[in-house]
C-alpha cells in the first residue's frame, strides 16, 4: 500500500474521530471495544483483514454506517486474495448489515440499562429527601413566616428532574383516605384495610413499581 493511501486514511480517520469528540486511537479503542491493532489495519488500508464484528463496532463508535465506513476506507480497485474466514470480503452485504443492526440494538439496550442504574442509584442517594421534603413543604405552607420558605424554589429543579424520570408521588401530605397495605405503611398502631388513615409522608412509584410506600397513621390516633 502506498504512503499516500496511508496518509489519506489517517486523515479521514482523524476527521471522523474529531466529529465525535474522540481525541486519539486509544480512546477510540476503548469506545469501540476493539484493539488498536485493528484501527492500525484500517489506517493501512487492510480493511479486508478486519472482521465484520470489529468493523461494525468501529462504525458505531464513529457514528457512521457500515456503508460509509467501506466507502471511506476502501479503494475502488482494492481486492483481497486472502481467504481469511472472518474478513468482510468473505461475507455477503446482508451479514454485516445484520451485525450492524444487532449491535445498534445492543448499544441501545445497554444505554437504557445504564440510564436506569444511574436513576436507581440517584434515587437511593436522595431517599431521605424524597420522603421528608414534601412533609417539610406542607409545614412551611402552614407557616409562611418560616425562614425555610426561601428554600422551596431552590429545590424545584431537583423535583422537576425526578418527575422527568417518571417518579410519581403516592397521595399528598395530610390527605385522609382508606388504608391500603399495598400502598401505605403504618407508622403506629394497626388497622384493618379500608380504615381511614392520614398521610404523614408521601410515597413514590416509578412506572408500575412502588419505590416507597406512603407512611400513614390512623386518624383516631392523631
Amino acid at each position: 500500500m502506498s504512503q499516500f493511501r496511508y496518509e489519506q486514511n489517517r486523515i479521514i480517520l482523524a476527521s471522523l474521530m474529531e466529529q465525535v469528540a474522540i481525541s486519539n486511537m486509544e480512546e477510540l479503542s476503548d469506545v469501540a471495544g476493539v484493539s488498536e491493532l485493528q484501527i492500525r489495519r484500517l489506517q493501512y488500508g487492510l480493511i479486508y483483514k478486519i472482521s465484520v464484528e470489529t468493523l461494525v463496532k468501529l462504525a458505531a463508535a464513529l457514528e457512521i454506517s457500515i456503508e460509509q465506513m467501506l466507502a471511506k476506507f476502501t479503494e475502488p480497485t482494492e481486492s483481497s486474495d486472502d481467504d481469511y474466514s472472518t474478513s468482510i470480503h468473505s461475507q455477503p452485504p446482508q451479514v454485516w448489515q445484520q451485525e450492524y443492526q444487532k449491535l445498534e440494538q445492543e448499544m441501545a439496550q445497554q444505554t437504557e440499562m445504564l440510564k436506569s442504574q444511574f436513576q436507581q442509584t440517584s434515587i437511593q442517594a436522595i431517599e431521605s429527601w424524597l420522603i421528608q421534603w414534601p412533609t417539610a413543604v406542607a409545614a412551611i405552607e402552614k407557616n409562611p413566616e418560616l425562614p425555610a420558605k426561601r428554600l422551596i424554589p431552590l429545590v424545584k429543579p431537583v423535583k422537576e428532574l425526578v418527575e422527568q424520570w417518571g417518579i410519581k408521588t403516592i397521595s399528598t401530605v395530610g390527605e385522609e383516605l382508606p388504608y391500603d397495605p399495598q400502598w401505605h405503611e403504618l407508622m403506629t398502631g394497626s388497622v384493618e384495610p379500608g380504615t381511614k388513615v392520614k398521610v404523614r409522608y408521601v410515597g413514590y412509584t416509578k412506572e408500575d413499581r412502588i419505590l416507597y410506600k406512603a407512611k400513614v397513621s390512623p386518624v383516631e390516633a392523631l
